[in-house]
């Protein structure tokens, strides 16, 4: 292949924080690498580059990949005078969004082009972090956006790949386990298979180390008629989890949501739209609790008690714990108080 021909010609690029913001271009509303600097980064001459991708061409929808148009090039050179664009091409060059490159993992192949995929994947989700922390500076829709993939392809991925061994493993499996058959959704969740292993969340439930998101997936598949969570600290991740709940379940979150990145109104209503069978509403818990707990298929014979040693949006980031506690009458006048309580109103 070209990028085996030219890897010993050409030098390797570092990907970090200060490459993106440099090639890192915004067009119609999106974030997106110029074709030319994506043929060097994984080691291709332009054109070859671009056969690539064009015998794929079918795998790239109009939201990963697109052409500029001549005001966009011409915006591009006046704007951006480093810009990688040749004066010689007699086409306008393409462009790559996040989901463009994630495709791109499944059409290029190589020791470099495993590494490279690798690094750009691990820059993104920082620069995610960095945006999330920043959260300020940009508008809360963005904040969304990013904030629910992320914690949605944390969840997905662990299921998908929980026993592939290695990071280069990982993508050659699911590049050629896909094949001609990816789609958006598999790329998203492919995304945060590349993360360190640092980014893994465990925690102990049923006298083993199991994974955070999964444990309380698991636990909330569980539930019959009701799940009752009572988590002063909640967050996206905190509904994320509950996002395959069984249909027809009444779920009530209580919380005051206290602490810092509280859930806001525009994450609860938009999770709302996106799952739209998740029966979820929240109620204050009125400042008396400290501790977490999740209460399933209250007042029925099926009535399970599970003490939670984390607040869910953080589970796993320390040692931390899951049990389920089999003396489940003594928390029936708490639920019935906590039932009585006004509806959450959570900040804008």
């Amino acid at each position: 292949m070209a990028e085996d021909k030219k890897k010993g010609e050409i030098a390797v690029i570092e990907i970090n924080e200060e490459f993106m913001k440099q090639k890192l271009y915004e067009f119609r509303g999106c974030k997106v690498l110029l074709d030319a600097d994506l043929a060097e980064v994984y080691g291709y001459e332009l054109k070859a580059f671009n056969q690539q991708v064009k015998r794929n061409i079918e795998r790239f929808q109009n939201d990963m990949m697109f052409q500029l148009s001549d005001n966009e090039v011409e915006y591009l050179r006046s704007q951006f005078v480093t810009a990688n664009i040749s004066s010689k091409s007699r086409s306008n060059p393409y462009v790559f969004t996040e989901q463009g490159v994630y495709m791109l993992m499944t059409v290029l192949k190589g020791e470099l082009a495993v590494r490279q995929s690798i690094a750009l994947v691990r820059t993104f989700k920082r620069m995610k972090d960095y945006i999330l922390e920043n959260r300020d500076l940009i508008g809360q829709r963005e904040i969304l956006q990013l904030s629910m993939e992320m914690a949605n392809n944390r969840i997905e991925i662990h299921k998908i790949n929980s026993d592939m061994i290695s990071l280069e493993k990982q993508i050659s499996d699911v590049a050629e386990g896909l094949k001609d058959v990816v789609t958006k959704s598999e790329l998203a969740d492919m995304m945060n298979s590349f993360v360190s292993d640092d980014d893994e969340k465990w925690l102990m439930f049923n006298a083993k180390f199991s994974s955070a998101d999964e444990v309380y997936e698991s636990i909330y598949k569980q539930a019959k008629s009701s799940i009752y969570v009572v988590d002063n600290y909640i967050g996206l991740r905190t509904l994320v989890h509950l996002k395959n709940s069984p249909t027809g379940v009444d779920i009530i979150l209580f919380s005051d949501n206290v602490g810092n990145n509280k859930l806001h109104n525009i994450e609860f209503t938009d999770f709302c739209k996106e799952y739209p069978t998740v029966n979820l509403s929240m109620k204050k818990t009125g400042g008396i609790f400290h501790d977490r707990f999740i209460v399933l298929d209250y007042g029925t014979a099926d009535e399970r008690v599970f003490l939670c040693g984390a607040s869910s949006k953080d589970a796993g980031a320390r040692i931390t714990s899951i049990v389920e506690d089999y003396g489940i009458s003594k928390y029936a006048s708490v639920i019935a108080a906590l039932l009585k309580n006004p509806t959450l109103i959570l900040p804008q």
